[in-house]
C-alpha cells in the first residue's frame, strides 16, 4: 500500500471579506510530484503559506508522514519535515552559496548553543560534516563550482537551484516549490525539469506550484486545480486537461491534449 506523505482536509482561510481557500483537500503519496495550479488569485500561494506556517488556517486538518501536523510556525514546519522555496527568491545575498546551504542544514544539527559558543570538538566536527554535505548538495543541483561565490553574484537560474539545494539540506519529507520556473528562459526550464525529476527519482516527494502548465503536465503524477479558493478538479494530468471546469477557468481549449 502506498504511503501518504501529506494529507490535508477541509482547509479554509479568509482575509476579511475575501475567502481565499474553501475546504481544500490534498493527499500526496510518497515519491509523487504533485502539482497545484490555477489562475492568478486562485489561492495557490495562500495554500502554500498555510501549509508552511506563514498563515494560520481558519480550519482544516493536517497529517505529515502519518502523524498529526500543525503548521503553526515556519521553524517548526522545517523541523517537522517540510521545506519550501519562494516565488521571490529568498537567499542570504551576501553569504556564499555554501553558507546558504549550511544554514538549511542547521535545522538537523545537534551541538547546541554551548558547543557553538565554546567551539567544542563535537561542534567543529559537526560543522565540517555540514560543510561537506552542503558541497555535495551544490554539486547535486549543478552549481558545485560556485560554492564560494556570494549568492547575489549567481545567475537567476543558479539562484533558483541554490534555493532548492538549501531546501534539500533540511532532509525534508516533502519539498514544496513555489513557482520555481518563474522568470526562467526555455533552456533554464529544461535544466530545472531534469533536476526536479532527478530529485523525485532519488526518493523525494514534491509539491509544485507553477504557472507553466506544460511543465506541470509533463512532470506531475497528480494535479489539483484551484479557482477563487475552491478546488475545481483533482486527478492525473490527462484527466485534469480534459475537465470542462478547468478548461473554462484556466487552461483554454488550446491546452487540451489530442
Amino acid at each position: 500500500m502506498t504511503e501518504a506523505i501529506l494529507k490535508v482536509a477541509d482547509v479554509s482561510k479568509r482575509f476579511g471579506g475575501l475567502q481565499a481557500l474553501s475546504d481544500v483537500a490534498v493527499t500526496i503519496e510518497k515519491g509523487q510530484i504533485y502539482g497545484l495550479i490555477g489562475p492568478n488569485g486562485a489561492g495557490k500561494t495562500t495554500f502554500f503559506n498555510v501549509l508552511t506556517g506563514l498563515y494560520l488556517p481558519d480550519s482544516g486538518t493536517f497529517e505529515l508522514g502519518g502523524k498529526p501536523y500543525k503548521p503553526s510556525a515556519v521553524h517548526e514546519v522545517a523541523k517537522a519535515g517540510i521545506a519550501r522555496t519562494f516565488q521571490n527568491i529568498r537567499l542570504f545575498a551576501d553569504m556564499t552559496a555554501l553558507e546558504n546551504v549550511m544554514v538549511g542544514r542547521h535545522v538537523r544539527t545537534h551541538s547546541g548553543l554551548i558547543g557553538a559558543v565554546f567551539r567544542t570538538g563535537g561542534f567543529k566536527q559537526e560543522e565540517a560534516g555540514i560543510a561537506a554535505r552542503a558541497q555535495e548538495l551544490l554539486d547535486y543541483v549543478g552549481i558545485g563550482g560556485y560554492a564560494e561565490f556570494k549568492a547575489r553574484t549567481l545567475s537567476y537560474g543558479d539562484q533558483r537551484r541554490l534555493e532548492i539545494a538549501r531546501a534539500l539540506a533540511t532532509e525534508p519529507k516533502l519539498i514544496a516549490l513555489d513557482e520555481p520556473a518563474a522568470g526562467m528562459n526555455a533552456t533554464e526550464k529544461v535544466v530545472l525539469r531534469e533536476l526536479i525529476d532527478q530529485i523525485r527519482r532519488d526518493g523525494s516527494t514534491i509539491l509544485l506550484i507553477e504557472h507553466d502548465v506544460k511543465l506541470v503536465m509533463g512532470l506531475c503524477d497528480r494535479v489539483t486545480v484551484l479557482d477563487y479558493g475552491k478546488q475545481i478538479a483533482e486527478g492525473t494530468p490527462y484527466e485534469v486537461q480534459r475537465n470542462e471546469k478547468v478548461i473554462e477557468a484556466y487552461l483554454g481549449a488550446s491546452h487540451t491534449a489530442h
